[in-house]
This record gives structure tokens, sequence and C-alpha cells, in this order.
């Protein structure tokens, strides 16, 4: 009896001693692993410090090249300024990098980087030469340089390296990750293996003699890391603060699940960062193929979710004509604001900065600010030159107090400016377009956009064998008004000829100003008939039109029309020709009449 005591006993101390050996040998693995996750942790976030100043390097090139640029173009001297600015923070970003490059880095990334400098200098001799042009007032030779090719070649000098720099040093950090993740999983494993040799030792041999404070932590911990061994880190931790090897292993355990649990989020916080910035660089790029408001706001409210999509937003555009703000769209359904609204109406365009507005009374709220409750919104202006063109309005989609605040506006200024500079682009090119196209007296097109619209139609149409009109119009005796009552009446006449003609055409016709007094009208999809009742109707309109300039009442007013169809006049080399020889029968019969050019003559008696 004494003999079996003595037996287990034995078995007893050797299985505390088994025991004791495991969990310092699991301990210590758990503790290593902690550090592999240390070092994963510290690589990952070198990597994304060089990756932001990187990217703020490359930003700041990009913002200094666009100032002299529009400094060139505009010849305004804040641009100028603006590039000053910018110098001096793209300088502290310069210190901040040589800072970095002294942590450590291979000769490879200090050659790079190096590269990166002097492409970064030859920029800035551009620039000063640039400077000194301007100031000089030789316009020409600073844009010659700003845009031409050397410039060019320098920026890309400039974007090169740093993009070089940037992958080896994703690389190399990679590698870093990579053996430390491989290290801290072969440590989990063992560590799992030796915890699990200890829960079976304990519920096979010394499960009576064990006490229950060591047994019960031990089957509680063995779930706790196969869970965290499956990155698992919800797993709850057993409350053990005894001073023991449990309490040890248990607080390795819970550092290293907290290690796994910030490695998880600073993987989630890069993924996030590198997705914004992947949509917002997508969206830029279309950005810049738009050609009207419209379709900008199409673009920004297909990318807007995917950058912020904790957010419901809309984008308003700056409408000049009705001083108003006009929505060009929105996403996500937003209900904090109406469709317009006027630009007194918000306090970040009054400002000139973002403003937050709420329902909590912390800051007052825009009067377009229709929500009630803690749900915040923010109004961005979008600005170009000192010139309001539009407001992006983002606001959160819940009130409710338990939301997480934090939103991501990391870029929300970046993508603001963006948005304003393409709006503008957009408004200079639609007015450069119309300038180029339209008539400035009557609004009507001019004769360039007839020559260039012409050809077309008519080829068109004998390819569809689809109908083509054309009408030839004159006003009748107009040398007789600026004659008698001045070229402003003359022009007073012009002006509400070409409003009869807009407000009797059909949405399809194109209303021209020929030249001097003569307009002509395409109508695409019309016939001769159609086409003489058209002309028919402007020319009674035109007849029943009583004018008076400066309080006199002028003559009255008469218009002769030459009509000319397409499939009708096949034989014919151009519309244009056949109908102003219409117009010309209609003068010699006596004017104030409408003429065929196929024969169908229509006349009406004065």
């Amino acid at each position: 009896m004494l003999s079996g005591i003595m037996r287990i006993s034995t078995i007893t101390n050797w299985a505390y001693g088994a025991t004791v050996c495991f969990t310092l040998a699991s301990g210590a693995a758990f503790l290593l692993a902690s550090q592999a996750t240390t070092r994963e942790r510290v690589a990952i976030s070198t990597e994304l410090t060089y990756d932001r100043v990187v990217d703020s390097l490359n930003l700041a090139a990009d913002r200094l090249s666009g100032a002299m640029q529009r400094f060139a173009a505009t010849q305004d001297e804040s641009h100028a300024a603006a590039y000053a600015r910018e110098l001096r923070e793209t300088r502290t970003r310069e210190d901040a990098l040589e800072k970095l490059e002294r942590l450590g880095m291979g000769p490879s990334e200090r050659t790079l980087l190096k590269e990166a400098d002097t492409a970064g200098r030859a920029l800035l001799a551009f620039d000063e030469q640039v400077l000194a042009a301007g100031r000089k007032g030789d316009w020409a030779t600073a844009r010659a340089i700003v845009f031409g090719a050397p410039y060019h070649e320098a920026l890309a000098g400039l974007d090169r390296p740093l993009a070089q720099f940037k992958m080896l040093v994703d690389e190399r950090t990679h590698a870093e990750v990579v053996a430390a993740e491989t290290q801290s999983n072969r440590l989990q494993l063992i560590a799992k293996i030796m915890l699990a040799a200890t829960a079976a030792l304990f519920l096979g041999v010394l499960y009576f003699v064990i006490s229950r404070r060591i047994t019960r932590p031990l089957i509680q911990m063995s779930g706790v890391v196969s869970r965290l061994a499956e990155q698992d880190y919800a797993a709850d931790l057993p409350d053990h603060r005894h001073s023991d090897e449990i309490g040890d292993m248990t607080l390795a355990i819970r550092q290293f699940r907290q290690n796994g649990m910030e490695r998880e989020q600073f993987e989630a916080e890069r993924q996030r960062d590198q997705t914004a910035k992947d949509n917002l660089s997508r969206m830029l790029h279309r950005m810049q193929g738009c050609e009207t408001p419209g379709e900008l706001g199409e673009v920004v409210a297909c990318f807007a979710p995917q950058i912020f999509p904790q957010l419901a937003g809309s984008l308003f555009v700056h409408d000049e004509t009705r001083g108003l703000l006009i929505a060009a769209s929105d996403w996500q359904a937003p209900a904090g604001t109406g469709s317009s609204f006027a630009p007194s109406e918000c306090w970040g365009l009054r400002r000139g900065h973002a403003h937050v507005s709420s329902g909590s009374g912390l800051d007052v709220a825009c009067q377009h600010y229709l929500r009630s409750g803690s749900a915040e919104s923010i109004c961005v202006p979008l600005m170009a030159q000192g010139d309001i063109v539009g407001l992006l309005y983002l606001e959160e989609q819940s009130d409710d107090p338990e939301r997480d605040r934090a939103a991501p506006r990391l870029y929300l200024d970046l993508m603001a400016e963006n948005i304003g500079l393409a709006l503008a682009n957009i408004r200079l090119r639609l007015t450069l377009r119309a300038l180029a196209i339209r008539d400035p007296l009557t609004g009507l097109y001019n004769r360039r956009h007839l020559d260039a619209t012409l050809h077309r139609e008519e080829e068109r149409a004998r390819l569809s064998g689809s109908a083509l009109a054309c009408v030839m119009m004159d006003v009748d005796h107009f040398k007789r008004f600026n004659d008698r009552f001045g070229h402003d009446a003359g022009d007073a006449v012009l002006k509400h000829v070409a409003q009869i003609v807009t407000r009797h055409c059909p949405q399809s016709a194109l209303a021209y100003r020929y030249g001097g007094e003569e307009f002509t009208l395409l109508l695409p999809g019309a016939n001769a008939a159609q086409a003489v009742t058209l002309a028919e109707e402007i020319r009674i309109a035109v007849r029943e039109v009583t004018l008076a300039h400066r309080g006199r009442t002028l003559d009255p007013i008469s218009a002769s029309f030459g009509v000319a169809a397409f499939p009708a006049l096949e034989a014919t080399a151009s519309l244009l020709q056949a109908a102003d020889a219409a117009l010309l029968n209609a003068k010699q019969d006596g004017r104030d009449r409408v003429v065929n050019a196929a024969g169908a003559a229509k006349k009406t008696a004065a």
C-alpha cells in the first residue's frame, strides 16, 4: 500500500514537474510570438510612415507644378504666392524624409532618394525660371517652360524614383512582415501543442491531485489559444490573477491577443486607406473627361459612397443666372437638405471654409439644414480662383449616440479641391464653346457652327434616307431700319426676330444667324411641306409684330423665306444653296412670302 502511495506520489511529482515545464515553455513561446508580432507591427507602421511621406511629396510636387502652370497661364500673382506657401511646406516634408533616411535604408533606397532630390532640384530650377520670366512680363517664355517637354520630363523624373523607393520599402517591409508572421505562427503552433499536452496530462493522469485552480484555467485557455491560433481575437481570456505559471501564461496570451488585435486594426486601416486612395485616383481621372456638370455629378455620385461609405451627400453646382445652388447629383438618399438653396443659406459658403451643422446646438446650423437630432452634416465650399462654383454636402446617415463619430475625412479637402477645379474647367469650356458657336447679338448659332453642321447633317440624311429641310430667311428692307431709326433699332429688330424663330422652332431644329439680317434653319426629320408650314408660321408671327424703339414706333416688319428639303432635291449639291436660291425668288416675287425650291410656292399678300 505504501509502495503504491509512493509510486503515485512520484508520478504526481513527475506530472507536476512536467506541467511546470510545459507551462513555462508555452509561456516562453507566447512571449516570443508576442515579440514577433511587435516586430511585424513596427514594420507595418514604418511602411505607413514612409508611404505617407512619399505620398505627401508626390502631392506637393503636383500642387507646385499646378500652381506654377496656373501662374504662367493666368498671370495671377496669387498662384505665385500659393506656390511659395506650398514650397515652404515641401521643405518641411523633405526634412521629415531626411530624418526617415537616417533610420536605416538600403543603398538602393538611398540612391533613389538622391535621384528624387536631383529631380526635385531640377523642377525648382525650372520654377525659378518661370517666376523670373513672369516677373519680367515674358509670359510666353514662362508658358513655354512650364508646359514644355523638359518640365514634364523633370516631373516624371521625380515620380519614378519616388515610386521605385516606395516599391522597395514595400518589398522590404513585406519580407519583414512575412518573416515575423511565420515565426509568430510557428511559435503559436508550438505553444498550442504544449498546452494541449499539458491539458491531456491533467485530464489523464493528474486530475485527482491537481488543484482546480490550475485545471479549470488551463482548459479555458486551451480553447482561447485555439481560437487565437485561428486569428479569432474576440476570444475572452479567464480572469486569473494568481502569481504562478498560469498567471504568467495568461498575461502572455493577453498580450498576444492585444498585439494581434492591433495588427488586425493596422491592416484594416491600411486596406481602407489604400482603397480610398484608389477610388479617389479613379474619380479624379474620370472627372478629367467630364464635359458637363451633369456628367461630373454622375462621377462624384459613383465614387463618393466608396470613399465615404457611411456618409450620404449631394453635389451642388452654382447657377449664376438664378443665383442658386442646384443639386447636380446625390447618393445614399441624403435627407438633410433640399435640391436647391441660395448661397446665403450656407455658413460654409459665407465663411469660405468647411462648416459642420447638427441639431445638437453646439454650433450654428446652416439655414438649408433640415434635420433634427445629433446627426451631423458638413458643407465644403467648392472654390476656383476665389469664386464659388459649387458645394459638396455630406451627412451622417444615423443620429445614434453610440455611433462612431470619427468619420474618414482624410481625403475630403483634396476631393473638394479637385471637384471645384473640374467644375471651373467645365464652366470655362462651356463658356468658350458658346463664344465660338453663338452669335453674341441674337444668341443663335453662328455661321461657323452652320458650316460645321450642315455637311454632317446632309451626309446623315443621304446615308439613312431620312428627311432634312433647310430654311433661309431674310428680313425685308432691313437697311431702312438702320437708316431711319439707327443701328440700335436694327439690332432690336434682329433680336426680336431671333426670339420669334426660337419660339416657333421644334426642339430638334437648329437656328442660325447666317449673316447680317439673314437667318438659317436646319430641320432634321422634316420634309418640304413641314418646313414650308413652319416658315409660314414664322412669317405671320414676324408680320404681326409692332416694335417701338426709344419712344418711336418702328415700321412694320416682314421677312422672306426660301425652303429646300432632302430627298425632294436629290440632284441639288447643297440644301443651303437651294434654299438661298428659293429665298432670292421670294424677294424677286415681292418679298414677305415663302418659296419652295422644288417649285411649290406659298404666297400671302401683305
